[in-house]
């Protein structure tokens, strides 16, 4: 019955039980009892109910015999003080299981003041943690950003140096292109050259002769082989 409300017949069947066995009855022992039934039960719940069972429930004192003792005037003084002194001790005895079942509910009191403590520090504690937790999240998030960025930036040099380098590259092959064609321009040059060359020397050799225009023809075959090799050492 753990977590259940308790009842007053609940307790007032512990209480008579208690009266019976000649115990004490008190909100601690009560509770002690039902918690032997397996009942537990909050002790401000047992002092309400202990309350109303005692005023309607509750043995009143026996009070001492009023028949004269066969003794002696004398003693009859001392007598009287000692029946006072009886009728007063239920009086008193209840006022000290009052006094008792005040000091339970204060103790009870005390324990969940220190149970709302230790919650409120639970609670302090995973506050906290969320915090931190969140706190974690957002510097997180900050760094896939910054890191996102960088990617795109790295992301954009890498074509820019691409397309740079296909540019170069056609530059490159056009700078070819155009060597082969000054090389193939050159060598056609040379070749006219060359014929004209024959040429004249057939028609020098046909005139002035063959000495002369063939020394004539070499030294311009010279000249025309530097000019070749000047234009091959500026390429």
């Amino acid at each position: 019955m753990a977590g259940e409300q308790v009842t007053f017949d609940q307790v007032a069947k512990a209480a008579r039980g208690l009266q019976d066995a000649g115990q004490a009855v008190t909100v601690d022992t009560v509770r002690a009892a039902l918690a032997g039934d397996g009942t537990e039960a909050p002790a401000g719940a047992v002092y309400k109910h202990l309350a109303a069972w005692r005023a309607d429930h509750a043995k009143a004192p026996e009070a001492p015999p009023a028949a004269l003792p066969p003794a002696l005037l004398a003693d009859l003084a001392a007598w009287a003080r000692r029946y006072a002194d009886d009728a007063g001790a239920a009086g008193r005895d209840a006022l000290a299981r009052a006094e008792d079942d005040m000091q339970a509910l204060l103790d009870a009191g005390d324990e969940l003041e220190s149970a709302r403590g230790a919650l409120s520090a639970s609670l302090d504690a995973v506050t906290a943690e969320r915090d931190d937790a969140r706190a974690s999240l957002d510097e997180r998030d900050d760094t896939i950003a910054r890191l996102t960025a960088e990617l795109n930036n790295a992301r954009q040099v890498a074509m820019d140096a691409l397309v740079g380098k296909a540019k170069d590259q056609l530059a490159i092959e056009g700078k070819d292109a155009q060597l082969a064609d000054l090389r193939a321009q050159i060598e056609r040059s040379v070749t006219a050259t060359a014929a004209l060359s024959d040429a004249r020397l057939a028609a020098e050799m046909e005139l002035v002769g063959a000495a002369t225009a063939r020394d004539s023809l070499a030294a311009e075959l010279r000249d025309v082989r530097a000019q070749l090799d000047a234009m091959r050492n500026r390429r």
